[in-house]
C-alpha cells in the first residue's frame, strides 16, 4: 500500500455530488473577497505596523509590506490555480492529496487544522481583549477574572460559541454577518486612514531607511532557527532591516489561503475562487501599505508604541477619542477572522473526513443546512475551551509555521500536477512556471527558517504525533485504499488508486 497513493481530480470532483454529503453551493466572487478580506485584516493593521516600524524597518516598512504582498501573492497564484482545477473542500489538503500523494496530504491536513483551531483560539482571545478596551473607554469595566488574561475567558467563550451556532446554520447566513463587519471594519480603517492624513508631518519620513545597526539577538530556544545555523548576528534597520519587517508583516497577510476551503460551496468556482483569492490580498496590501504611510508619518517612527501604534499615533496629537473608534474597530475585525478561521477549520476536517482519513461519520451534512453540523459542533466546542482556559501567547508562532508548510506544498503541488494532468482545465495558470511557484515555495521555507528553534521544536512533535495517528489508523481506513464508501448502505465503484 503505497504511501503516496493520489487521489484523481476526477474523484475528487465526483465525491462531492454524493447526495449525503453535498454541500450548498450558494457563494460569489463578491462573497469569497468579502470572505479573504474579513480574515486577513484583523488586530495586525491596528498593532504590526507600528511595531514593523520602530523594530526594524522605520518609515520604509511600507517597502516590507510591499515585498511581503509580492511573496503573499506567489502563493496566492498558486492557491488560485489549484481552487480553480480541483474545486473541492479542503484547501491545501485538497490539493496535496491530487498532486503529491496521501501522506503529504494527511501532513498538509494535519498541519491546518493546527493553524486554524489555533488561529481561532489566539484571535478570540485578542477580540475579547480588545472588547474590554473599548468597553473601557465607554465606562464598562468587566470582572477581572472572567474576561482576557483572567481565570476564565467568558468573552471569548461566549464569542466562539455564537458564531459556531451562525456557522452550523449555514455558509451564506455566516457571509451576510461577515459582509456587515467587513464593512464596519473598513469603514474604520478608512476613516483613520484620512483622519490620519491631516496629522501627516513629512519630516518623520526622513531618513526613509534609516542606517543599519546591530542589534541584540536572542539566544537558545528564543533565537531563529536561521540564526541558530548560521550564527549570524541579526541587524536592524537598512536593507537589512527591510526584508527583516518583510518576514515580520508577512504574517499580517496570512488567511487568504482560507478562501480556498470553500470551494466546493461556490456558484462558479473556476472563475470565482482566483477572483476571490487575488482581489482579497489586492485590496489588503493597498489598506495596509496606506496605514503604514500615515502612522509613521504620524509620529517618528523611533517614538511609535509597538503594541498599539495606531491608538497611540492619535492620541501623540491629542486625539485620544479615536482610541475608543480604534478598538471598536478590531472588535469587529476579530470577529470576521474568527468566524473565517472556524469555517475553515470545519471544511478541511470535513474534506479528511469524507476521504477516510478521519472517521467518515463525522462528515454527515444537516438535511436542511447542507453543513458538516457534526465537525462544526466539535470544532467551536474545541476551540471555546482553549480560547477560554488556555495562555496561548507562546504559541502563536505555531500558527504560521503551520500556514508557511502549506504554501510551500501547495507551491511544489502545481509543478508536479502541471506536468502529471496537463490536460486539465484550469480557470487560472500561474505565469511562468515553474519559476514562480518554486520561487514562492523558497521565500515560504526562509520566512519558516525565521520562526525560533522553540516553534520548530513545537511543530516537529505535532508532525510526529500526526504520523502517529496516520499508520495507526488513517492509512488502513483511507477511503482511496479501501474503496469504502463512507455511508455503509451506499455501494461506491472507486477507480484504482494511481500510485
Amino acid at each position: 500500500m503505497s504511501l503516496f497513493r493520489t487521489k484523481s481530480v476526477e474523484q475528487s470532483i465526483a465525491d462531492t455530488d454524493e447526495p449525503e454529503f453535498r454541500l450548498k453551493k450558494s457563494l460569489s466572487a463578491v462573497d469569497l473577497t468579502v470572505f479573504g478580506v474579513g480574515v486577513v485584516i484583523g488586530a495586525g493593521i491596528f498593532t504590526l505596523t507600528g511595531r514593523a516600524a520602530n523594530e526594524v524597518a522605520g518609515p520604509a516598512v511600507v517597502i516590507s509590506f510591499i515585498i511581503a504582498a509580492i511573496a503573499c501573492g506567489l502563493a496566492a497564484m498558486c492557491y488560485a490555480e489549484f481552487a480553480s482545477t480541483v474545486p473541492v473542500s479542503g484547501s491545501a489538503y485538497t490539493f496535496s492529496y491530487a498532486s503529491l500523494g496521501e501522506l503529504f496530504a494527511w501532513i498538509i491536513g494535519w498541519d491546518l487544522i493546527l493553524e486554524m483551531f489555533l488561529g481561532a483560539s489566539v484571535v478570540a482571545q485578542g477580540w475579547s481583549a480588545y472588547l474590554g478596551a473599548f468597553l473601557g473607554q465607554i465606562g464598562i469595566v468587566l470582572p477581572e477574572n472572567l474576561s482576557s488574561g483572567g481565570i476564565v475567558d467568558i468573552p471569548a467563550i461566549l464569542l466562539v460559541l455564537v458564531l459556531g451556532g451562525l456557522m452550523t446554520v449555514g455558509i451564506k447566513e455566516s457571509l451576510r454577518v461577515n459582509l456587515v463587519l467587513v464593512a464596519v471594519k473598513l469603514f474604520i480603517v478608512l476613516f483613520v486612514i484620512i483622519a490620519g492624513i491631516l496629522f501627516i508631518n513629512p519630516a518623520n519620513y526622513s531618513p526613509f531607511v534609516p542606517e543599519s545597526v546591530p542589534t541584540e539577538s536572542a539566544s537558545g530556544l528564543t533565537q531563529p532557527l536561521l540564526q541558530f545555523l548560521s550564527g549570524l548576528e541579526p541587524a536592524t534597520f537598512g536593507v537589512g532591516g527591510i526584508l527583516a519587517g518583510a518576514a515580520l508583516v508577512f504574517f499580517a497577510y496570512i488567511g487568504f489561503d482560507v478562501v480556498a476551503t470553500t470551494a466546493e460551496e461556490t456558484k462558479r468556482p473556476q472563475r470565482d475562487l482566483p477572483i476571490g483569492i487575488i482581489a482579497s490580498l489586492v485590496i489588503c496590501t493597498i489598506l495596509y501599505c496606506a496605514v503604514a504611510v500615515v502612522v509613521t508619518g504620524m509620529v517618528p517612527y523611533s517614538e511609535l508604541n509597538p503594541q498599539a501604534a495606531l491608538a497611540n499615533a492619535f492620541a501623540f496629537h491629542g486625539q485620544t477619542w479615536m482610541a475608543t473608534v480604534i478598538a471598536a474597530g478590531a472588535v469587529a475585525g476579530l470577529t470576521t477572522v474568527v468566524l473565517t478561521l472556524l469555517i475553515g477549520a470545519t471544511r478541511i476536517i470535513f474534506a479528511m473526513s469524507r476521504d477516510r482519513l478521519l472517521p467518515g461519520g463525522l462528515a454527515k451534512v444537516h438535511p436542511r443546512f447542507r453543513t458538516p453540523w457534526v465537525i462544526s459542533i466539535i470544532v467551536t466546542v474545541i476551540v471555546a475551551i482553549v480560547a477560554g482556559f488556555t495562555p496561548i501567547g507562546i504559541l502563536e508562532e505555531m500558527v504560521n509555521i503551520g500556514t508557511l508548510s502549506a504554501f510551500v506544498l501547495v507551491s511544489i503541488g502545481v509543478v508536479v500536477l502541471r506536468r502529471k494532468r496537463p490536460d486539465l482545465k484550469r480557470g487560472f495558470r500561474v505565469p511562468l512556471n515553474p519559476v514562480l511557484p518554486i520561487l514562492s515555495a523558497l521565500i515560504c521555507t526562509y520566512l519558516m527558517l525565521n520562526l525560533s528553534v522553540e516553534t520548530w521544536l513545537r511543530f516537529l512533535i505535532w508532525l510526529a504525533l500526526g504520523f502517529a495517528i496516520y499508520f495507526a489508523y488513517s492509512r488502513g481506513h483511507a477511503r482511496l485504499g479501501t474503496g469504502a464508501p463512507l455511508d455503509p448502505t451506499t455501494p461506491r465503484v472507486v477507480a484504482p488508486p494511481k500510485e
